[in-house]
């Protein structure tokens, strides 16, 4: 028996108090309503209704048992409507997962707008220093670097690569020798990156393309680029941090540019944006992406644009 078909049968019976008009509502045939009714009273070991040849009338436990269904069918139907307004409209909680430096930096712009495009949606952003499983731990979306997240079939769609420049404060460089050849970083003080994110060696390429690798021993290393960042701010050493970063502190002279007739190599931040690979995705979702995706290519125009006006003056 098909439990909730019968329930619904048997309530249209209960309000149109006929099996003909029950049957008419629904479509259906009065043998198919007059059979639901009887596998329900099987099931239940109870008469649901009184029968005559004139009328029908609901017994005592007919009555409650349809008061009952009537609620557990509203019940459901509220929550298909939700479930289906929840496709098709952006609302709901959105759990972000982002890398922490970049979202402490840059990510606030972004999510800002969102919000105010998407009023209906409330946001949880989590920056982890650590490997997260995205459906595992219930995110929905990631902005993240390489290997940053796992977890099932997951759909990556780049969105920046930022370069890394070497700076340092002209509180720091003032009284000493500004390195002009990556081997001259060995007689300053070095602020890094831990190991695991970017290893002890510093690679460096000339404009000629020649190649020179430096082996640091830092005088303090931090897992966050902020930090680092507020490090070099204090005059505490050189470091190398992404261009995004520092582009205010280059522009208003807080730091400065070490070594810039040469790339800096294998310290690149790639950020994607990751989310699961489901046939049927939250409007949320959906929507957060779209808005993601082109609110990157918006800001990389953006910068083209600011390069191009001063390439040409």
């Amino acid at each position: 028996m098909n439990q909730l078909q019968a329930m619904r049968v048997f309530v249209s019976v209960a309000e149109h108090g006929s099996f003909g008009r029950a049957a008419a509502s629904l479509n259906l045939s009065n043998a198919v309503i007059t059979r639901y009714v009887a596998l329900l009273e099987t099931h239940l070991h109870t008469r649901l209704l009184n029968r005559n040849t004139r009328s029908i009338s609901l017994t005592e436990a007919g009555s409650a048992y349809a008061q009952a269904c009537r609620h557990m069918l509203e019940d459901l139907e509220r929550i298909e409507t939700q479930i289906a307004h929840g496709v098709s409209v952006p609302s709901g909680t959105l759990r972000v997962v982002a890398h922490a430096s970049f979202s402490l930096h840059d990510l606030t712009p972004l999510l800002k707008q969102y919000l105010a495009a998407f009023s209906q949606v409330r946001l949880t952003l989590t920056l982890p220093h650590r490997p997260v499983d995205l459906i595992e731990e219930g995110f929905d979306v990631g902005i993240v670097a390489p290997r940053q997240v796992s977890g099932g079939t997951l759909i990556r769609r780049p969105l920046v690569t930022v370069a890394p420049v070497a700076v340092a404060s002209p509180a720091y460089l003032d009284g000493r020798c500004m390195p002009e050849h990556p081997a001259e970083l060995v007689q300053h003080t070095l602020l890094a990156p831990s190991a695991d994110i970017h290893g002890n060696e510093w690679q460096f390429v000339s404009t000629e393309g020649v190649r020179k690798v430096v082996r640091i021993e830092p005088a303090y290393v931090v897992n966050n680029s902020v930090m680092l960042r507020q490090a070099a701010l204090e005059g505490m050493g050189i470091t190398i941090l992404p261009a995004n970063q520092v582009d205010t502190d280059l522009a208003r002279g807080a730091l400065v540019r070490v070594l810039d007739d040469y790339e800096i190599r294998d310290a690149d931040k790639e950020l994607s944006l990751v989310y699961p690979g489901r046939r049927h995705v939250p409007a949320k979702t959906r929507t957060f992406v779209d808005f993601t995706v082109e609110w990157f290519r918006s800001q990389d125009t953006a910068r083209h644009m600011i390069i191009d006006t001063s390439g040409n003056n």
